[in-house]
């Protein structure tokens, strides 16, 4: 009573030209949303709005240097510890910067306040503060670095100082996308 039924397409090389380039769109589309849900899973996991950085200076020399990739946690019932690795957020800065934890100040109410410096650098973090500010908080924290992959993340500092580099990337991934035959 069944029987089997297959679906022919015609042998127009414009129907499966476009049926092909469909795919290929398709493809494109279910890779980006993957990485998107990858990231906000490893937000979720980590507790970090950022979960992976690249380091771009080198005020943190020898421990890290430019272009290594940081993995970072931000548990909130895990306390700030003198000697910690942060990355940090400061009012009015885009990027967000990696430091050592250098001085701890506990509050009688139990709020506690912290001072960073790069551990390549002379001088605490004051400097870079907003203008009154001389202690972080722990809201300005992104993430405590758990883990790093040396170099890895020079692309994205290669993509941020040549954008002639970044675009030819992102041109060469898209063709890829776009010529790959499955």
């Amino acid at each position: 009573p069944f029987q089997n039924h297959l679906l022919v397409f015609p042998k127009n090389r414009c129907t499966c030209h476009g049926l092909r380039l469909y795919y290929q769109v398709l493809n494109f589309g279910m890779i980006v949303s993957s990485a998107l849900m990858i990231w906000k899973g490893l937000m979720v996991v980590t507790g970090s709005e950022s979960p992976i950085v690249v380091v771009l200076s080198g005020s943190m020399e020898p421990a890290f240097h430019r272009g290594d990739l940081l993995f970072l946690t931000n548990r909130v019932e895990d306390p700030i510890r003198v000697g910690e690795i942060v990355v940090f957020r400061i009012e009015g800065r885009e990027i967000p910067i990696v430091h050592r934890v250098l001085k701890i100040h506990e509050k009688e109410n139990g709020d506690i306040k912290f001072l960073t410096k790069g551990d390549n650098n002379s001088v605490d973090d004051r400097g870079l503060y907003k203008q009154g500010q001389h202690w972080l908080e722990k809201k300005d924290v992104v993430g405590r670095a758990r883990g790093f992959v040396p170099y890895i993340g020079i692309v994205t500092i290669l993509m941020n100082d040549y954008p002639k580099f970044k675009y030819a990337v992102l041109f060469l991934l898209g063709l890829f996308v776009l010529v790959h035959r499955e």
